[in-house]
C-alpha cells in the first residue's frame, strides 16, 4: 500500500500525473480490493486538502500543472465576483465563469486574461465557505425559498426541511446540500421575527456571524470557582497604597487598567497596571476554549457580547475601585523628553483609588472648578498625566506615527429611541491611549529581547500598488508628492497630513490614505507597527476583552514565575493563534460595523424628508456616497445627480461630468428619500434635484404612504419607512430546538471600549 509521501512524492516526480485511479494504483503496484480502496481514500483525502485537481478528463493533476490558483470567492450583490489571494492580485470573476461557486467559497480558478488581464474562471469549489445564513423567507408552490440577508450571496436558499416560516419573516438556514445546477438547500433552524424588525435584524447579523451568545455551564461553573478565590498579597507587589486609579466611558463597566503617576526628581514614574486574567483563566479549561473560540468581546449599541463570564469580567477581573485585586504591572521611568529609561515588569496587587470617567476628567483638565475640588488628591495628579502624554505625542510625531483622524458614531438606546452622534475624543481619551501604546511597546521589547514567544500586534507598510494610488490621488489634488511608493514610511503619510493641517482638504486625504493601508493583524512574526511608526508592538493592555492579549500575558506570567521553558513551549500555539485571533477580530468588527449601521438606519427612518448639510465620502461608478455630521452614511444614486454623462475616475476617486463632478470631500446638501432596514441602507438625494425627481417618479412623493413591510423580492423587502418599535427580547419568534434565549441586555456595557491599535 502507497502511503501518502509516496503519493505525493510520484506526482513531484511526474510519475502519477494526468494519470487515473486505476493507472496510480497499477505504477504503485497497489493490487487487491483493499488496497485500491485505501489508495483512493488517499487520492480523495489529497483532493479535499487542494493538493490534486482532476482535470476535463477525470485525470488526477497537481494544481500548479494546470496554472491554477487557489483563493476565496468575494461575491457581489450584481452577480460577478473576485478571487481573493493571500499572495498576488485579485482576480476578476464574471458571472459567466463561476460555474457554481459563492460568496465564501474556496476555490481553484484558472486566470483567463480578458480585456484587462486580470480576469479568471473557476476551476474546481475545494471546499463551501457558507454553513450557516440569515435571509428572509418566501413561500414558492414546492416549499419556499430564502433570499440571504448576506448580498453577496447571490443564490436564494431552496427550503427543504426545519421549522417552519410565513411569508416575510427573518430566518436562520443551515445550508445542507449544494446541488449542481440548481439552488442550495437548506434547513430553517431558528425563526427570529419580522423581517425589518430591528431586533430581528439585530439577532440576524449575530447568528450570520456565528458569535457566540450564551456560554457554556462548564465555563460558567469554572468562572464562578475561579472568581470566589480570596485575593492575597503572596507573591506579589503591594501597590495597594500608591494612587492609582481607572479612567473609562461612563457606562463601563469592566475595567481592564489601571495608571498612576508620580515625579522622581525632572523624571517620571508611570505605573501601568493591568488585570491579571492569566491568574483565573487556566490554559486548556472550558473557560479556556471559550474564551478562544470568542477571541475578543463584541460591543454593539444595546449590548455586549462579552469574551469571559460576568463573574470575572465585571467582577473578579475588573479593576473596581476600592477592591483588591491581582495585575500584571509595567512599571516605567521616562525623562523629561518622554523617554523610557528603565522599565520593569511584575505580578502586582492593586487597590484603586477612584473610578474616574473621561469626562470627568477631560473636565479637571479644563479647568472645572467643582471637580477640582472634588478631585482634589487626584486632580495634581491628573494634570502631570497630562503632561506626560502630550510628550509622549510630540515624541511619536517626530518618529513619524500617523495620527489618523477615524470618526466614530456614539449610538444611545433608550427603549424604542435611538440617537445618533459622533464620538467625542478628549484629551482624557489621548492620556490613556498613550499610556496603553507605551505599555504595550515596553511589553512587546522585553519579550522580544529575551527571545520569548510573543503575539506581535503588527501592521505592516502599504503594498506598492496602494501607495502608488494614494500618490496618485494626492498628485490629482495639486499635492506635492514627496516619497517612494516602493517603500513608504510611516514619517512620509505623517508629513502629507502635517502639511494640511487647517486646510478643508485634510480631512478628506486622511480618509483616502486610511483606505491606502493594510489592515492590522497578529502575527508570531514582528514586522511592526506602520500607524504607530513602532518597531515593536504587541496587545497587552486589555486581557479581560482580548484573547492575544492574554496569550501574552501567560508568556509574562511563566518568566516571572521562573518558568521560561514553560513560555517558550507557547510557540507553536501563538503562530496558530494569530491566525485564529486575526480572524475572530476581523468578524467581531464586521458584525460591529452591521449592527452599527442597521441602528443608523433605524435613527434615519424618523428622518425621511429631511433636509441635512453632508459631505462626499465615497465614490463609485454607480453613484456616491454622501455622509453627515453624525456619521450616517447614505448613497445617491448615479440616476439621482443632476442629469449629466458621469464617467467614473479611479485613479483620482471621482465621478465627473461634463457639468457636473463629484470628489470625496465634497460638500453635498442632500434629502433622505428612503431607508431599507433589511439592506441597512439609507437613501438621499441632492436637495436641488428633489422635486425633478418626484416628477419623474424616481423618488415617493412628500405625502406618500410607506410601502407594506416584508412584501416584494429581494430589494424591496423591509422598505418601509414609517417608524416602528423594536421587537422585544424573548418576544415573537420560533426558536430551533435545543435553541437558548437571546442574552439579555448587559446593562451599563457600551461600545466605547474600542481601542484597537
Amino acid at each position: 500500500m502507497a502511503a501518502i509521501e509516496e503519493l505525493r512524492a510520484g506526482f513531484a516526480a511526474g510519475t502519477f500525473q494526468y494519470k487515473k485511479e486505476n493507472e496510480i494504483c497499477r505504477l504503485s503496484g497497489v493490487t487487491g480490493r483493499t488496497g485500491r480502496a485505501e489508495l483512493s481514500a488517499l487520492l480523495k483525502e489529497m483532493e479535499r486538502a487542494g493538493d490534486l485537481v482532476r482535470d476535463e478528463r477525470g485525470r488526477f493533476v497537481t494544481p500548479d500543472k494546470l496554472g491554477l490558483v487557489r483563493g476565496k470567492v468575494q461575491g457581489n450583490e450584481r452577480g460577478f465576483a473576485f478571487l481573493v489571494r493571500e499572495e498576488g492580485e485579485d482576480l476578476f470573476l464574471p458571472h459567466r465563469a463561476l460555474h457554481g461557486a459563492l460568496h465564501g467559497d474556496e476555490v481553484f480558478v484558472r486566470p483567463t486574461g480578458g480585456e484587462r488581464g486580470d480576469e479568471g474562471e473557476v476551476y474546481a469549489v475545494l471546499r463551501r465557505g457558507t454553513k450557516l445564513l440569515t435571509g428572509t423567507y418566501y413561500p414558492e408552490k414546492r416549499g419556499g425559498i430564502v433570499e440571504a440577508d448576506e448580498r453577496r450571496f447571490s443564490q436564494p436558499v431552496r427550503i427543504v426541511g426545519g421549522l417552519s416560516a410565513v411569508a416575510g419573516e427573518k430566518v436562520a438556514v443551515k445550508v445542507t446540500a449544494y446541488p449542481e445546477d440548481r439552488m442550495p438547500e437548506g434547513e430553517i433552524v431558528e425563526v427570529l421575527g419580522r423581517s425589518g424588525e430591528l431586533f430581528a435584524e439585530e439577532e440576524a447579523i449575530i447568528r450570520s456571524r456565528q458569535l457566540r451568545t450564551e456560554f457554556p455551564k462548564k465555563a460558567l461553573a469554572e468562572a464562578k470557582r475561579a472568581a470566589s478565590q480570596p485575593v492575597l498579597a503572596e507573591g506579589r507587589r503591594d501597590f495597594r497604597g500608591d494612587m492609582v486609579i481607572t479612567i473609562d466611558g461612563d457606562d463601563s463597566r469592566d475595567f481592564d487598567d489601571a495608571v498612576g503617576l508620580r515625579k522622581n526628581g525632572e523624571n517620571f514614574l508611570l505605573s501601568v497596571h493591568i488585570a491579571d486574567v492569566s491568574h483565573y483563566v487556566k490554559r486548556g479549561g472550558a473557560l479556556d476554549e471559550e474564551a478562544y473560540a470568542r477571541g475578543t468581546s463584541v460591543y454593539f449599541p444595546d449590548r455586549v457580547l462579552p469574551m469571559l463570564p460576568e463573574e470575572l469580567s465585571n467582577g473578579a477581573c475588573s479593576l473596581n475601585e476600592g477592591e483588591d485585586r491581582y495585575t500584571l504591572s509595567c512599571l516605567m521611568e521616562l525623562n523629561g523628553r518622554g523617554e523610557v529609561v528603565r522599565r520593569e515588569i511584575c505580578k502586582g496587587i492593586i487597590r484603586s483609588r477612584a473610578r474616574m470617567t473621561y469626562a470627568k476628567v477631560a473636565a479637571m483638565l479644563e479647568g472645572d472648578r467643582a471637580l477640582l475640588a472634588e478631585y482634589a488628591d487626584i486632580a495634581p495628579m491628573c494634570a502631570e498625566m497630562d503632561r506626560l502624554a502630550r510628550m509622549l505625542e510630540e515624541a511619536r510625531t517626530r518618529r513619524g506615527g500617523v495620527d489618523l483622524d477615524v470618526r466614530e458614531a456614539h449610538i444611545i438606546c433608550d427603549g424604542e429611541k435611538v440617537e445618533v452622534a459622533p464620538r467625542g475624543r478628549t484629551a482624557a481619551h489621548r492620556l490613556i491611549e498613550a499610556f496603553m501604546i507605551l505599555a504595550n511597546e515596553a511589553v512587546a521589547r522585553f519579550l522580544e529581547e529575551k527571545g520569548l514567544p510573543c503575539l506581535f500586534r503588527v501592521h505592516e507598510k502599504p503594498s506598492e500598488e496602494k501607495a502608488s494610488a494614494f500618490a496618485a490621488y494626492l498628485r490629482g489634488l495639486g499635492l506635492p508628492v514627496a516619497f517612494c511608493p516602493e517603500n513608504v514610511r510611516p514619517a512620509d503619510y505623517a508629513r502629507v497630513l502635517a502639511a494640511l493641517e487647517g486646510d478643508e482638504k485634510r480631512t478628506v486625504v486622511n480618509r483616502v490614505m486610511l483606505r491606502s493601508m493594510m489592515k492590522a493583524r497578529y502575527c508570531e512574526e514582528n514586522f511592526g507597527h506602520f500607524g504607530l511608526a513602532s518597531g515593536c508592538y504587541c496587545h497587552f493592555t486589555s486581557p479581560i476583552r482580548r484573547y492575544p492579549d492574554l496569550i501574552v500575558h501567560r508568556v509574562l506570567t511563566a518568566v516571572l514565575e521562573g518558568r521560561e521553558d514553560a513560555a517558550q513551549k507557547l510557540a507553536s500555539f501563538v503562530r496558530s493563534a494569530g491566525l485564529r485571533c486575526s480572524e475572530t477580530e476581523r468578524c467581531a468588527e464586521e458584525a460591529e460595523r452591521d449592527v452599527d449601521e442597521l441602528y443608523k438606519v433605524w435613527y434615519m427612518r424618523g428622518h425621511i424628508g429631511e433636509r441635512f448639510e453632508g459631505a462626499v465620502s465615497g465614490v463609485t461608478g454607480f453613484g456616491i456616497f454622501v455622509e453627515l455630521p453624525n456619521t450616517v452614511e447614505g448613497r445617491i444614486r448615479t440616476d439621482c445627480l443632476p442629469p449629466d454623462e458621469y464617467v467614473f475616475d479611479e485613479e483620482r476617486v471621482c465621478l465627473r461630468g461634463g457639468r457636473n463632478s463629484y470628489s470625496i470631500g465634497d460638500p453635498v446638501a442632500v434629502v433622505c428619500v428612503g431607508c431599507d432596514v433589511g439592506a441597512r441602507r439609507v437613501e438621499f438625494v441632492p436637495e436641488s434635484e428633489l422635486e425633478r425627481l418626484r416628477g419623474e417618479n424616481l423618488v415617493a412623493p412628500a405625502n406618500a404612504k410607506p410601502a407594506a413591510k416584508g412584501k416584494g423580492r429581494k430589494g424591496k423587502k423591509g422598505a418601509s419607512q414609517a417608524k416602528k418599535a423594536p421587537a422585544k427580547r424573548g418576544g415573537k419568534g420560533r426558536r430551533g430546538k435545543g435553541a437558548k434565549p437571546a442574552s439579555s441586555r448587559a446593562k451599563g456595557k457600551h461600545p466605547a471600549k474600542r481601542r484597537k491599535k
